[in-house]
């Protein structure tokens, strides 16, 4: 099993867990399942990922068989932009738990601080990038008014019933936080965000800590995560795996750049999230800090790779501009 961390909350959390971003429908339930006798116990989903019936599959499977318990999990899952309005926020939260047959989560993040025009589950569900016919014929998303905070207080809410254990906020820049911070009731547990040695963010990790907000990294190895999306910057973005410093290090310690990459971040106290179809990686993901220790140097190394490059960035999302990060 993975080192656990604490949240602020009290609850521990895994530092390593399996992210369930584009694992086929087809193959979910039986990855999490094995995942879960290799030892993993932590499983990052969400509503727009499309395959959290099967996430639930795998889960469950493991429960009956006594491999598990449910107390022994940490499950996480995320609010869709489309959910934002207070009066959708539980609805949405229920139809995820209802998909994967459990009662609570132990996580629940705002996928991203963006509130899209609300689209009836019956219409369509998960529904992406989809905010109405119209809009999809001319490539646009519309948004709703709906600030930030009245969809945080809603899922203070949710904490209040038992449905969700931690409130989490990802995607979310600085000064967003600090305005959660000032106004919230129930303090955000943790934060999620791209992050790579290509984008380190290193005062949004210093603030997180100072606050105590775990932060969870996710697409570890950069561009590898968007390639298979056609995006043109991952394309032409010199691969982590083959950078002569990754390259470097990964010989000195007789290790891969993957683990070298893995580690630098769990060193420093950062949760992921690495998705694998293969056991193999599966394990060696999961005992990352078993593997190799890193030095100072090499982590200082590591991290002055940094170019401010961001992959995920919804000022790119269609023909709409979502000004999050600029």
């Amino acid at each position: 099993m993975s080192a656990l961390v604490s949240l602020n909350n009290g609850l521990k959390m895994p530092l390593v867990g399996l992210g369930c971003w584009k694992i086929p429908r087809d193959i979910c339930a039986e990855q999490v399942y094995e995942a879960i006798k290799l030892g993993y116990r932590l499983f990052d989903g969400a509503c727009d990922y499309g395959n959290e019936t099967e996430v639930g599959e795998g889960i469950h499977k493991a429960i009956s068989e006594g491999i598990v318990k449910r107390e022994d999990l940490f499950i996480i899952s995320k609010l869709w932009n489309t959910y934002h309005d207070p009066k959708h926020v539980k609805m949405a939260l229920q139809r995820t738990l209802d998909d994967m047959k459990l009662d609570y989560l132990d996580l629940y993040y705002i996928h991203f601080p963006i509130a899209f025009k609300y689209v009836p589950m019956d219409i369509k569900y998960p529904p992406g990038f989809y905010t109405g016919e119209e809009d999809w014929k001319k490539g646009i998303l519309t948004e709703e008014h709906v600030p930030y905070m009245d969809t945080y207080r809603a899922l203070e809410k949710c904490v209040d019933e038992g449905l969700i254990k931690s409130i989490g906020i990802s995607n979310t820049p600085g000064a967003l936080i600090q305005d959660v911070l000032r106004g919230c009731r129930i303090k955000p547990a943790a934060l999620q965000i791209e992050h790579h040695p290509y984008l380190t963010q290193e005062k949004l990790l210093e603030y997180c800590k100072i606050n105590d907000i775990q932060v969870v990294a996710y697409s570890s190895f950069g561009p590898q995560s968007f390639v298979d999306l056609g995006q043109g910057l991952a394309k032409s973005t010199l691969p982590l795996f083959d950078h002569p410093v990754i390259k470097k290090i990964a010989e000195a310690h007789d290790v891969s750049p993957s683990q070298v990459i893995l580690r630098w971040a769990t060193q420093r106290g950062i949760a992921i999230i690495p998705k694998s179809s293969h056991k193999e990686r599966l394990l060696i993901n999961l005992k990352i800090d078993e593997s190799v220790t890193l030095t100072d140097a090499e982590i200082q190394e590591i991290s002055k790779l940094n170019q401010n490059i961001r992959f995920n960035d919804p000022w790119d999302w269609m023909d709409s501009k979502f000004p999050i990060f600029h």
